[in-house]
């Protein structure tokens, strides 16, 4: 195993060190729309491992990530017009120690909570210190010897395949393999002028609520903590493969096992809510691939697809809306075009005011954040996996959703917010895994897991 540098620092519960590269390159990326509008808000995630990392070795790993990854090591600046620039001057990320005497399937249990500790979120929005970092790293030791790695990161740094970027090559650091490549450009609009296709129009993924509307936002934002609740879903893989089996005849079309996780669980939530109405479903893309873009490309690189699902659709309608969506992704939905010409109307000054299309509460669209199929299972640490991987919720708005891979990669597991009435319902509902055959074999820590449905 390679050594690595081990830079100085104190590892004592409660302490912070400031993680550098030990090189600043000095470059300026400067942000294009959809980064910009998405610059109010961070992203949490959280890693739980069954055998911790000595924090000196899990620091110098970071710190080599950090020069091959440097805009979340870097500082966000404004430009005279108001946007927003990433200058990588390795102002460095913290990393602060912690100790909990829960084992981990306790830990497992409350990783999507913010109470539980286990991130410090980093500052976004308009309140944002201009010395704030634009990521931090929360390492929690577990009463049992396990590990919980707690992340945040700026948004107008990049999606969740920017940041895999660089946990991939924290964790080649620590393992001595190779790193990934990575694909930084100083001027993020230029890049995507290089490629985008002339018909990509699309309409903005993003409005800006008049008053009425923000007025009623920052009422059910207020109210989310009490009024809604978090549940984990967990999918075994021969329950999904059924799944999609049974779904793909009706649908008398090949769909993938995410439509089909995804038509179940909406068409469960609407019928256990007594929902039969139309409703809206959103669910960003990453659409890298669907203009030639390397997967290796830094930057927000995502657009949102959304539809109107019929009243009382069922599972399999659901799921091929869903393919249809995607399959038209590039004439429809990509909306890289439209926030631009949505950010000039409105001007800089105003992007904080803005929110995404499809966080609307109010007429219950659901929002679905797809991180399967991102790398998460494979940042290995001392060759140990993840056990779990998932979301950490800052603020539990109704109707949002997270699909991942299940625990150690196997499955899926889908992290679901709805109105406190729902949840139980949801947790005990005997459709939910109608597709589930007594036989099927779960993982031991998804047996463990109090609450789990």
């Amino acid at each position: 195993m390679t050594e690595l540098l081990v830079p100085p620092a104190a590892t004592a519960p409660g302490q912070t060190r400031v993680v550098r590269a030990g090189v600043a390159p000095g470059t300026v990326v400067r942000c294009g729309a959809t980064d910009t509008l998405l610059s109010g808000m961070a992203v949490s995630l959280v890693f739980l491992y069954e055998r911790a990392v000595p924090v000196d070795r899990l620091a110098a790993g970071l710190a080599a990530a950090l020069a091959r990854v440097p805009v979340f090591g870097g500082s966000l600046r404004t430009t005279p017009g108001g946007l927003p620039e990433i200058v990588c001057d390795d102002a460095g990320v913290p990393l602060t120690v912690a100790d909990s005497p829960d084992p981990l399937a306790v830990a497992a249990g409350r990783m999507t909570l913010p109470t539980a500790g286990f991130v410090d979120t980093v500052p976004a929005g308009r309140d944002r210190p201009a010395d704030a970092p634009l990521t931090s790293v929360k390492v929690t030791r577990l009463g049992d010897g396990g590990m919980v790695v707690g992340c945040s990161w700026h948004h107008a740094i990049g999606d969740l395949q920017s940041f895999m970027l660089l946990m991939r090559a924290w964790s080649a650091a620590v393992e001595g393999t190779p790193p990934p490549e990575v694909v930084l450009v100083a001027d993020r609009e230029a890049q995507l002028d290089s490629v985008l296709p002339a018909h990509a129009v699309g309409r903005s993924g993003y409005r800006l609520p008049d008053a009425e509307e923000r007025e009623h936002l920052g009422r059910e934002l207020r109210a989310a903590p009490r009024a809604n609740r978090i549940v984990q879903v967990y999918f075994a893989p021969a329950e999904v493969d059924r799944m999609r089996a049974a779904y793909s005849v009706e649908a008398d079309r090949r769909l993938s096992t995410n439509d089909a996780v995804l038509g179940h669980l909406l068409a469960t939530i609407r019928r256990l809510d007594g929902d039969t109405a139309a409703r809206r479903l959103a669910m960003p893309v990453n659409y890298r691939r669907h203009v030639g873009l390397p997967p290796a490309a830094v930057g927000n690189l995502v657009s949102e697809v959304d539809f109107v699902c019929a009243p009382a659709a069922r599972p399999a309608e659901i799921a091929a809306a869903v393919r249809a969506a995607v399959d038209d992704f590039v004439g429809t939905h990509l909306s890289v075009r439209a926030n631009r010409e949505f950010l000039a109307r409105i001007g800089p000054d105003r992007v904080f005011d803005t929110m995404p299309v499809g966080f609307d509460p109010e007429n219950r669209t659901f929002f679905l954040t797809n991180w399967s199929r991102a790398g998460a299972y494979d940042v290995t640490f001392d060759g140990g996996r993840p056990a779990c991987f998932c979301p950490e919720i800052p603020l539990p708005t109704a109707w949002s959703s997270w699909l991942v891979e299940g625990f150690g990669g196997v499955g899926h597991l889908a992290t679901v917010v709805v109105p406190a009435r729902l949840a139980g319902r949801l947790r005990t509902d005997s459709g939910l895994h109608v597709f589930r055959d007594p036989a099927d074999e779960l993982p031991p820590l998804a047996a463990e897991i109090r609450k789990l449905a």
